[in-house]
């Protein structure tokens, strides 16, 4: 069992020491490098924690040059606007998360008719550092905020509201 006591070599990232016992069989983890990177490591049965990225979905639908957007009701960004998203939970098909998440938050129902773009949100924006995003057009439902969306609206590029995330804004540029 090696233990990494150099700090250099540690990286909250790949092995948060909030991560403390193995969750299949409940022994204390350690610290030690795994392939080219530090990771929490069971040394009873071997089990290894990698920290996944948060993966957000979102749904880019654009009507007569308008783009829909839902106010944030919640942190991070609460107040600004972006597209209709959230994140991705285990074992979900991410188009089925775009059009769950989109129902959810605007109570307008759409279909995916393709990916737009794979975003790399930056850690200090909170939310997803992954976010995949698809485009889609408007099968039916009537516009009403739910969920965690407070407002819901379409606009026009000289009418937009102030954008949360990186991913939004580059999302916005391409209509």
């Amino acid at each position: 069992m090696l233990m990494i006591h150099n700090h250099s070599l540690t990286s909250p990232n790949s092995a948060p020491e909030e991560i403390a016992y193995c969750p299949l069989c409940g022994h204390a983890l350690n610290t030690r490098m795994v392939s080219d990177k530090p990771r929490r490591v069971c040394p009873d049965c071997g089990y290894i924690h990698f920290t996944d990225p948060k993966v957000g979905v979102g749904v880019l639908v654009a009507r007569r040059g308008e783009v829909l957007l839902v106010r944030r009701a919640m942190e991070p960004e609460r107040g600004k606007w972006s597209i209709p998203a959230g994140y991705l939970d285990r074992g979900e098909d991410p188009k089925e998360t775009a059009v769950r998440e989109t129902l959810e938050e605007t109570g307008l129902e759409v279909v995916i008719e393709g990916l737009v773009d794979v975003y790399y949100n930056p850690p200090q924006q909170g939310g997803a550092s992954v976010f995949i995003l698809y485009r889609g057009r408007l099968a039916g439902g009537k516009a009403q905020a739910g969920d965690d969306a407070d407002a819901v609206g379409f606009f026009g590029p000289d009418e937009l509201p102030e954008l949360a995330f990186a991913s939004t804004q580059a999302a916005i540029r391409l209509l």
